[in-house]
């Protein structure tokens, strides 16, 4: 379909204004949206200023075009002038305004279709097109013929009515595109919002995947520890518990055979398994809960703790106690400080020498903490047993066999929940000095740097 509507002669600036006007109505009867009937008589009035301004006069034809099964609204603008010689190299510079070739450059990015024939005979032509929406209105031979009547019979033009009215047409393109802008900036705005909280998520997400597998970690760990502390303590429990049993067998034998003797013997050494069954469970259940209180704390003076530890203990009368008279007071919590002192003493009164045993108790006060050792004259703990001896029943030092081995377990494990350390001191056969550290910062009516 390629079907010629209206020609209109260009030679003054009138006719200028009447060829965007026609250009706006023709491609509104098209069914353009409003952006591009702007674009499209914009570029139409562009190229036939440059007609008027360097020829002073041409001609401008609308048509409907097809091409390759698409419908084109056509114009086509010609002049009878000296040609365009470096037209193709003007197309391809970027535009500058007020440059030659300015208004060429523009109008090309305004229609789907721009050619350009120009030479010094037939001067210069000039074919823009612009695409008709599919959904277009119906447009036939009798609709065109009515179009063009419609133009025939249009009264003659108001050049101030019709520049006001494309002014008002490009304020109302200017305000549509500033609320499209307003719209885009809100979208952006919008986004980067959401970029931003989500950045927010993945990072709290990574840092939630990063604890659980730390907990995961740990409770591997725990789950390890339980493990080897429920092999463990059914193996050691399962000793004391054969030892009863085997010895109440034997009472009962002894008082078949009225053997009351004997059977006053086994009863003494079945007293002294179940004291042993009795120490063990009550020193499993003191390691299963240290460290694990939510306890208040209170002023609590070491030199009467300790002294009340000593007083439950069985000192023997051969072994000497020394006690720094100067111990400080503490505000911490105070089942912690028996349990960790209690055990330590116990331990020093257990293996220190039997006939001329000494104990000392002492402590040093540094920036940040405070250390305090318990000595003893006992047989002392080899080197490859140092470390090993403070972990749950493996107390197995050939020179110190004869414990439960939770008690010093139970002290390492209060140690860890104040955050210090604990250790052992000793050159294997000239008694052992147990020595650990406690925050000093818990010291009272002291100010610690």
């Amino acid at each position: 379909m390629d079907k010629d509507i209206i020609r209109i002669e260009i030679q003054n600036e009138l006719d200028v204004v009447l060829a965007y006007k026609r250009a706006m109505q023709l491609s509104g009867l098209c069914g353009m949206a409003s952006a591009n009937q702007t674009k499209f008589a914009t570029a139409v009035s562009e190229i036939c200023r440059n007609v008027l301004e360097h020829v002073g006069q041409g001609l401008i034809k609308f048509s409907l075009a097809e091409d390759k099964g698409r419908l084109f609204l056509e114009g086509f603008v010609s002049d009878r002038g000296r040609g365009i010689p470096d037209f193709p190299q003007i197309l391809d510079r970027a535009p500058q305004e007020g440059h030659k070739g300015s208004g060429l450059i523009n109008s090309k990015k305004l229609v789907e279709s721009f050619v350009i024939q120009s030479d010094s005979e037939k001067g210069t032509r000039v074919q823009l097109r612009k695409l008709i929406p599919a959904n277009h209105p119906p447009i036939n031979n009798s609709i065109i013929k009515g179009w063009v009547e419609y133009f025939d019979s249009e009264k003659e033009l108001s050049p101030y009515a019709e520049i006001k009215n494309q002014n008002m047409q490009l304020i109302e393109l200017l305000e549509e595109l500033r609320l499209k802008n307003i719209q885009t900036e809100t979208q952006l705005s919008e986004i980067t919002r959401l970029n931003e909280e989500l950045q927010t998520s993945n990072q709290e997400i990574g840092k939630l995947l990063q604890e659980r597998s730390v907990a995961n970690q740990d409770l591997q760990k725990i789950n390890k520890e339980l493990d080897q502390f429920a092999h463990v303590v059914s193996h050691d429990l399962k000793a004391p518990l054969y030892n009863i049993i085997a010895l109440s067998g034997i009472i009962e034998e002894c008082l078949q055979m009225q053997n009351l003797s004997e059977a006053v013997s086994s009863i003494g050494m079945l007293n002294e398994q179940a004291n042993h069954l009795n120490k063990l469970i009550t020193d499993i259940l003191l390691y299963s809960t240290a460290g694990r209180h939510n306890l208040p704390r209170k002023e609590i003076n070491l030199n009467t703790l300790i002294r009340n530890i000593l007083a439950a203990h069985p000192v023997k009368a051969t072994t000497k106690v020394y006690l720094q008279p100067d111990l400080p007071t503490l505000f911490s919590e105070e089942i912690y400080l028996q349990q960790v002192f209690g055990n330590l003493i116990s331990n020093a009164c257990k293996y220190t020498n039997q006939e001329n045993g000494t104990i000392s108790i002492n402590y040093r006060q540094e920036k940040k903490y405070l250390e305090f050792a318990i000595a003893d004259n006992g047989p002392g703990i080899p080197l490859a047993d140092q470390e090993r001896i403070f972990r749950i029943f493996e107390n197995s030092s050939l020179h110190r066999n004869t414990s439960s081995g939770i008690g010093l377990s139970i002290v390492d494990k209060i140690i860890k929940v104040k955050g210090t350390a604990v250790w052992v001191e000793s050159k294997g056969s000239a008694g052992a000095v147990f020595k650990f550290t406690w925050p000093a910062n818990e010291l009272v009516n002291s100010v610690v740097a």
